[in-house]
C-alpha cells in the first residue's frame, strides 16, 4: 500500500501508534544525565524521525518536536563536545604549563649546576695560580738561598784564603824575628861553653900547682 495514497490522519494515527513504544523508550532514557551519549543519540534520531514523518503527514506539532528535539539533542552534543575541547585545551594548557614548570625548573637548575661549576672552576683556578705563586716563591727562595750559600762560601773561601796569607805573613815575621834572638842564644851558650872549659881549666891547673907545692914540701 502506498503510504502517500492514504489520508494523513490514518498515517498520523499510525504514526502515534508506532511510536508509543519509541516514546516509551524515550522516557526510560531520561534517567540518564542529559548528555549522556546514548541519550541524545536515541533523542536525536527520534527527533529527525518525527520531523520526517510531521512533514510526510503534515503535522506540524510532530515536526516541531522532532525538531526541537534534535536542536536540543545537537546543541548538547556541540556543548558536549565544546566541553571536550575545552577540557582538551585546559588539559593542554596544564600540559603546557606543566612542561613550562619543567622547562623552568629544569633551566634553574642548570643555571644552579652552571653557577656550582663556575665557583668550583674559581676555586681550582685559584688553588692553582696559589700552588703555581708557591712554587714560585719556592723557587725563588730556593735560589736565593743557593745565592746566599753560594756568597758565603765565596766570603768564607776569601776569608779563609785572607788568614791563610795573615797566618803565612805572622810565621814569616815571627821567623825574622827570632832569627836574631836565636843566633844571641846560640852565641850565649858557646860564650858558657867556653867560660865553663876555660874554669875546668883553670881548675886543673891550680889542682896541678897545689900538687907541685905538696910535692916540693914533702922534698
Amino acid at each position: 500500500m502506498d503510504l502517500i495514497a492514504l489520508p494523513k490522519s490514518v498515517l498520523r494515527l499510525q504514526y502515534r501508534v508506532v511510536r508509543f513504544p519509541l516514546g516509551v523508550i524515550e522516557r526510560q532514557l531520561r534517567i540518564l544525565p542529559p548528555d549522556a551519549m546514548p541519550r541524545l543519540m536515541y533523542e536525536r534520531g527520534l527527533g529527525m524521525l518525527d520531523g520526517i514523518v510531521g512533514s510526510v503527514v503534515g503535522d506540524e506539532d510532530i515536526a516541531t518536536r522532532g525538531a526541537l528535539a534534535n536542536e536540543r539533542a545537537q546543541a548538547v552534543i556541540r556543548a558536549e563536545e565544546l566541553d571536550r575541547k575545552a577540557a582538551d585545551e585546559r588539559r593542554a594548557a596544564d600540559e603546557e604549563l606543566r612542561r613550562a614548570h619543567e622547562r623552568a625548573a629544569d633551566e634553574r637548575e642548570e643555571a644552579r649546576r652552571k653557577r656550582e661549576q663556575e665557583v668550583e672552576q674559581a676555586r681550582s683556578q685559584r688553588a692553582a695560580r696559589e700552588k703555581q705563586a708557591g712554587q714560585e716563591a719556592a723557587q725563588k727562595k730556593a735560589a736565593q738561598t743557593a745565592q746566599a750559600e753560594r756568597q758565603a762560601e765565596k766570603q768564607r773561601q776569601s776569608a779563609e784564603a785572607t788568614k791563610r796569607k795573615q797566618q803565612a805573613v805572622v810565621r814569616e815575621a815571627e821567623k825574622q824575628a827570632s832569627e836574631p834572638a836565636k843566633i844571641a842564644l846560640e852565641d850565649a851558650v858557646a860564650k858558657k861553653l867556653e867560660s865553663k872549659k876555660a874554669e875546668e881549666h883553670a881548675k886543673k891547673a891550680g889542682n896541678l900547682a897545689d900538687a907541685e907545692k905538696s910535692a916540693r914540701k914533702s922534698q
